[in-house]
């Protein structure tokens, strides 16, 4: 089992977030707290720190005391994320969420750390979701660069075991309709 000392999260707010007309799905507001709060309150007792992959608007994001990163190679999408996560991460091990996730289970770090190696990704019944993964961040580190964006490439290049939540769904906020499911609401 790893300790919160060892453990970093990154949270993914560098989305362009066309699905919702360009809105920053880091602002969007379940229950009265917007998703990069939520997600960062969510697991605060289970890491050291948290940083957030946000390629715009940084001031934001820092006003309420986030640590902010920003891709070190602009414009390479969720794998330039990961990169300039992996560089600014002082811990062994990085859990990383994309801003958009739904729903987290009680017992999501524990389950990525059994699989031991080099971290591991999860599949729920949507199918893989490559971002909620935890990485073993010098071997992460030591696959930049790279020519192919593909996380799940990313991934199986690394050994990264793929651990299957049957019956759950965490979900993301893409769409209208998904808002409407999840009562949330644009910033």
């Amino acid at each position: 089992m790893l300790a919160a000392g060892d453990i970093t999260l990154g949270i993914l707010a560098g989305g362009r977030g066309t699905r919702l007309g360009g809105i920053d799905k880091a602002w969007i507001v379940r229950g009265g707290v917007t998703q990069v709060q939520r997600l960062s309150q969510r697991f605060a007792s289970e890491v050291s720190r948290t940083l957030v992959s946000a390629n715009r608007d940084p001031e934001r994001f820092e006003s309420l005391g986030f640590t902010v990163v920003v891709d070190r190679m602009p414009g390479l999408g969720p794998i330039g994320g990961l990169d300039a996560l992996a560089h600014a991460c002082d811990t062994p091990w990085l859990l990383s969420l994309p801003v958009d996730l739904v729903f987290v289970n009680d017992c999501l770090i524990q389950t990525l750390a059994s699989a031991g190696g080099q971290g591991a990704c999860i599949e729920d019944d949507d199918g893989v979701q490559p971002l909620v993964a935890l990485w073993n961040v010098e071997a992460l580190r030591a696959a930049f660069p790279r020519p192919d964006l593909s996380v799940q490439s990313l991934q199986r290049d690394m050994g990264l075991a793929r651990i299957r939540l049957t019956g759950v769904r965490l979900g993301n906020l893409n769409t209208p309709g998904d808002l409407a499911a999840a009562d949330a609401t644009l910033p």
